[in-house]
Order: structure tokens, then C-alpha cells, then sequence
């Protein structure tokens, strides 16, 4: 069982004029559903699915809270490593731009520990650069042996994995694992990474299949908006979510839609997606899924996630950094990227509750399992 022959049956052409040529019919019937499906996902992504934005955000608030309550996990990155032996277009930590380099040791992952342990925070999205001799499965295994003892939920964005080390890893506390596409044109995917593992295209896109074989608990899916053609590339997001729930149907799922930040020495976005659009995406995926997590990072500005949280937004991260040793062992080294938002955990939390939402710091699945009870 794998992905790669749903994928293959779509035809990227295809699909992007299929959207494009969606209705106002097209949206109202999408709407009117009572169960959607993947062409009325075309329709709701599609231009002509703009004046009806504002109708689309109420369903998606409503369908939100009847699955999530008012509740929003708060999360961090810590990033262990800016290694990478990929060059990506993209992104500050490719192996051509000659940045210093640098590796957490277990002493120093201590000490980022402490900092966010301190801000309150139980949820960590452990992040490093794709270099396989520096940060391995050995690396990522001492990792997770210890920073377990002191955080509930331990999350990872690392290089894709064979599906042995997935199940070396899960043992060791991993929860859930971040692999995102970046974008599903194959050919631009090409352009974009022309060095490194993650030039294989293919052994990507067959990544959830490896970590639901493996039993992961949770998996993210996202693209990289500003790569591609936005709604087309999240067209395929959206395909290869339904394939996974159907396929690997006890795992949970999450979504994420970064849009392409600055970073040193890196391309410019070549689609712009405007805030209306990002607001049209989440409400889509929304009304797609009651089930799937929608994730929004301090890339976005301090007004737009105040504004757009009501509205699908499922969990937020807080007092990011994007560098190794950022939050207390080396603060002024090179970022991956630039972010948006800087307020500190304490103030999104306390936006949050003037919204009336209670911010989570622990992991979902026991929350919302008290809150049933």
C-alpha cells in the first residue's frame, strides 16, 4: 500500500485547471453538503469560492468548536542542530550557504529545556537540518532519551526515516513526526532541491506511508506555500491527508500551510498568497475534516493569528526560535528562517483567553479525554 499511485493519477495540469474553473454553483453546492469530498475542496480553494469567505469562516468556527471545544494546544520548536547536507532554495540552513554550524550536545538540549519548561510549556517540536552522519537516529535517540523525562509530548521535524528507525524512535517517546512535501510539482520539487537526500522525491512522498506502517501516533502534512501554485499544491495535501486516514485510520493528523518567510541568501517566494487566501485555505481544510489539527507558527504577524484563531486554528506555537541554542545556549546564532510573531508564551496565552479559548500546554488526546469526562 502506498500513496505514490494515488498521486500518480492526478495529473498536476489537470488538477490545477479543475480548480480554476470551479463556479459560484460549484461553492454553494460544496457548502450545502452535508459531507464533503475532495472536488468540493476544489471548489472552496478556488477563486470563485472568495465571496463566499465569510460564510465559509462561520461553518469553519462552528465545526471547530463541536470537535475542539474552545481549547488551543500551545507548542515550541527547539531546534537541535542547523547541519544539513541538502542544498534547498529556500531555506537559511542549506548546505551552500556557509553559515557556522552547530550541534546541541545532551547538556546543552538541557539547558533549552529548562528555559521552555520554565515558560510552561509540556508540548516540544524537535527540529534539526537533514545531516545523517551528525544527526542521525543515534543523535535523534539520545535526544528523545533526554528531554522525556521532562516534557508529556515530544514531537519531531527531522529528515525522513526508514520505517526501522520509525520504530527504533516511537519506543523512545516519539509522539508524532512532521514530514512536509514542500511542494508536489515534481519537477519544481527538483529545482528546489537539487543536492542532498531530499533530492529524491519519491522516498519523501513515501514518508507518512513508512510512519503509518510504523504506528506514529500523529503525522503532519503541509506544503511550503510561495514554492508552487498554492491551490493546486494544497489540492494534493488535502488528496494525500484522505488517503491516510483511510489507509492508516487509527493515526491522527495535522495540518500545517507556512507560507515562504526570508531567510539569508534565499529565493523570494514565486506565489504570493495574501491573508484572505490563508483564511480561505484553513476554512477549507476545516470544512474537508472535523478530525484534522490545524497548526499556525510564528510565521504569520501578531494580528493575523489574534484574528484568524477563531476561526479553525487548533494549535499555535509561541516564543519560537529558529536558530540551535536560541533559547538560552546560543541566541545570536543564524536563524532558518525570520519569524512573525515574537510575543512570549505568557501574552499568546493571555490573547487567548481574552478570546475566550483556553490555552492547552500539554498533549491533546488527555485533555480532550478529561474534558469528555
Amino acid at each position: 500500500m502506498s500513496f505514490r499511485p494515488v498521486f500518480e493519477a492526478h495529473s498536476w495540469d489537470d488538477v490545477k485547471a479543475s480548480i480554476y474553473a470551479k463556479t459560484g454553483a460549484d461553492v454553494e453546492r460544496a457548502l450545502a453538503a452535508p459531507r464533503r469530498t475532495l472536488d468540493d475542496f476544489r471548489a472552496l480553494i478556488s477563486p470563485a469560492a472568495a465571496p463566499y469567505l465569510e460564510q465559509m469562516a462561520q461553518l469553519s468556527q462552528q465545526r471547530t468548536r463541536q470537535r475542539f471545544g474552545h481549547t488551543v494546544q500551545l507548542y515550541v520548536p527547539l531546534y537541535l542542530s542547523n547541519e544539513c547536507q541538502n542544498i534547498c532554495t529556500y531555506c537559511g540552513f542549506s548546505l551552500d550557504n556557509k553559515i557556522p554550524r552547530r550541534t546541541l550536545s545532551s547538556v546543552e538540549m538541557l539547558a533549552e529545556a529548562a528555559v521552555l519548561k520554565g515558560w510552561g510549556y509540556e508540548h516540544v517540536l524537535l527540529v534539526t537540518g537533514e545531516a545523517n552522519q551528525t544527526v542521525g537516529v543515534d543523535y535523534l535517540e539520545k535526544a528523545l532519551r533526554t528531554l522525556r523525562p521532562h516534557f508529556a509530548h515530544l514531537s519531531m521535524e527531522v529528515q525522513p526515516l526508514d520505517q526501522v528507525d520509525y520504530e527504533r524512535l516511537i519506543p523512545e517517546g516519539l509522539n508524532t513526526v512532521l514530514v512536509y512535501q514542500e511542494t508536489y510539482h515534481q519537477d519544481d520539487y527538483k529545482k528546489h532541491h537539487p543536492k542532498g537526500k531530499k533530492s529524491n522525491f519519491h522516498y519523501r512522498l513515501d514518508t507518512p506511508d513508512r510512519l503509518g506502517r510504523a504506528g506514529i501516533h500523529k503525522m503532519g502534512l503541509g506544503v511550503l506555500i510561495g514554492l508552487e501554485d498554492w491551490r493546486t499544491d494544497c489540492f494534493y495535501t488535502a488528496l494525500h491527508l484522505d488517503y491516510l486516514e483511510r489507509t492508516y485510520w487509527q493515526t491522527k493528523y495535522s495540518l500545517s500551510f507556512p507560507r515562504l518567510r526570508p531567510a539569508a541568501g534565499m529565493l523570494p517566494p514565486k506565489v504570493e498568497m495574501s491573508d484572505r487566501e490563508l483564511v480561505q485555505l484553513i476554512c477549507a481544510y476545516r470544512l474537508l475534516s472535523d478530525e484534522v489539527e490545524l497548526s499556525l507558527s510564528t510565521r504569520e504577524n501578531p494580528t493575523f493569528r489574534d484574528h484568524v484563531v477563531q476561526l479553525g486554528i487548533t494549535s499555535l506555537s509561541a516564543g519560537s526560535k529558529t536558530n540551535p541554542g536560541g533559547y538560552a545556549v546560543a541566541p545570536e546564532s543564524l536563524e532558518q528562517f525570520e519569524i512573525s510573531d515574537e510575543r512570549s508564551p505568557a501574552a499568546i496565552a493571555a490573547m487567548l483567553r481574552r478570546q475566550g479559548l483556553e490555552p492547552v500546554w500539554k498533549d491533546w488526546d488527555a485533555t480532550l479525554t478529561a474534558l469528555a469526562r
